[in-house]
């Protein structure tokens, strides 16, 4: 396996940073300015009221990178390169070479194509650098933009999952979906 950079540049408009407590900060900001539009389909928000709770989830992610199970990355958008999300890795499972990724991205920088930009790295980095057979991504069946986002990169719908998740005060079912090794295309993903 490669160790993955620091920071990917994807354009002059956008980067991806490996995350780090120096986010932290400008991170937290970041989640209270779009509490109630994340608070629709992440069911973490109640439990991050405060720096030091966004410097727990980064010492977990760093902890998880060392131990090879995959990075975090905090993307960074505009010529001032002001974080305005994190894509990552949720696990990576060794023994059967299967991975998951998640993402988050503010209300204000929807729909300019980051997440897709997000995804093909870790789409990448998964096949290429950690030689994953398979790679999911789950969301709420009711989270139409962010099931887009599997079904333009080409995987496949495997299952609805009936109350996947505990959302605040109701269950969620979740759509799993999949891409194989041997369905990836680099070129075209």
């Amino acid at each position: 396996m490669l160790p993955v950079t620091d920071q990917i540049v994807i354009n002059r408009q956008l980067v991806f940073e490996l995350i780090s407590s120096a986010h932290a900060d400008e991170l937290y900001f970041l989640v209270e300015a779009n509490r109630g539009y994340l608070r629709q389909w992440l069911p973490w928000l109640d439990t991050t009221r405060s720096v030091a709770d966004i410097k727990r989830f980064i010492a977990t992610a760093e902890t998880q990178y060392k131990n090879g199970a995959g990075p975090q990355f905090v993307i960074c958008a505009g010529e001032d390169k002001k974080i305005c999300g994190v894509a990552g890795f949720h696990k990576i499972d060794k023994v059967n070479r299967s991975g998951a990724i998640g993402y988050w991205l503010a209300e204000d920088y929807q729909g300019r194509g980051f997440i897709m930009a997000a995804c093909r790295v870790l789409l990448k980095l998964g096949f290429a650098d950690y030689q994953l057979n398979k790679i999911e991504i789950r969301c709420a069946v009711g989270n139409h933009k962010s099931r887009a986002i599997p079904e333009r990169l080409g995987f496949k719908f495997e299952a609805k999952l009936r109350d996947s998740e505990w959302l605040y005060d109701h269950y969620v079912d979740h759509a799993v979906y999949s891409l194989l090794r041997g369905e990836y295309d680099a070129d075209n993903a």
